[in-house]
């Protein structure tokens, strides 16, 4: 009963202007940011760890900050359920070669970091292109806003497939066989398993190799895509970048670390809007002890 009151909650929340449903989502970041200490402590200390010469001052500041772009990512993921599909091209500015998958001989893997705007980078791939995609997602225990995530992601994805990350690789690797383009999200903390402590702000973070293995296998152009939300009621920007040029090589753990290097200059252009909350050095080396 509860999930379903959220999801119509949600549904309301769509018919609001972005101006209104931005500076809410702004107050349920303050909201969440005195209230849920455990992801206030996780963000405080993810940042503690990147920003070592910050004073904590700052460093709470940018805390602060991000709470409030991150209720804004989640009142205004009604927009991208909901809205019509006329009012997201309105208020979704897409800059570079959104069509690479369209026209490259070769299969397209868009390599996509945790932005607040992450699913509104989703939506830009299935509005202003035709080509098949696919990505993974995060299955939720809770079958009812599972089902919700799907139907709301894949709205406009007639085109598009996406697979619960806890299955096994093979039905991804077929689609991106068939051509399709493959959304990534690469800077997760997954555990060691098929990862390389690779440094992220100077910090050994246990990071996949499979982007480059992947791409090298599969023969793919990997291009870098950046979401950003935008002030008040301007919307979001998603650039999709020129592809990669040494990326892949033979050297899957150097194409790690030089991926983590590009993340890093992106989130210091916007660093509120990476997503701290999660803890990006929870696995650690054999031996080392836990950083939070």
């Amino acid at each position: 009963m509860g999930t379903r009151l959220l999801l119509g909650t949600m549904w309301l929340l769509h018919w609001l202007p972005l101006p209104v449903l931005a500076a809410l989502g702004r107050g349920l970041g303050r909201l969440l940011f005195a209230l849920a200490r455990s992801r206030r402590r996780v963000a405080l200390r993810n940042l503690e760890l990147c920003y070592p010469d910050w004073s904590p001052a700052q460093r709470l500041a940018l805390a602060r900050e991000h709470f409030r772009w991150l209720g804004r990512s989640i009142l205004e993921r009604s927009l991208l359920w909901y809205a019509p599909m006329e009012q997201l091209k309105r208020i979704i500015h897409v800059e570079g070669d959104v069509k690479l998958a369209e026209h490259s001989p070769r299969p397209v893997m868009w390599l996509v970091p945790h932005f607040m705007g992450l699913d509104v980078a989703g939506v830009a791939t299935l509005l202003f292109q035709q080509h098949p995609a696919c990505s993974m997602y995060q299955q939720q225990s809770n079958p009812v806003m599972d089902a919700a995530i799907r139907k709301g992601r894949m709205r406009f994805g007639d085109h598009a497939e996406i697979f619960p990350r806890s299955d096994k690789a093979l039905p991804l690797i077929r689609a991106i066989r068939k051509g399709h383009a493959f959304f990534n999200l690469p800077d997760m903390d997954f555990g060691a398993r098929d990862a390389a402590f690779v440094p992220f702000f100077g910090v050994p973070a246990a990071t996949l190799l499979a982007p480059s293995r992947m791409a090298r296998a599969l023969g793919m152009v990997v291009q870098p895509v950046i979401a950003e939300m935008l002030p008040g009621g301007q919307g979001y920007r998603v650039r999709f970048g020129e592809p990669f040029t040494h990326f892949p090589s033979e050297d899957p753990v150097s194409d790690t670390a030089a991926m983590n290097r590009w993340i890093e200059d992106e989130i210091r252009k916007n660093p509120a809007q990476y997503l701290w909350v999660h803890k990006r050095f929870k696995t650690r080396p054999a031996g080392e002890p836990s950083l939070y």
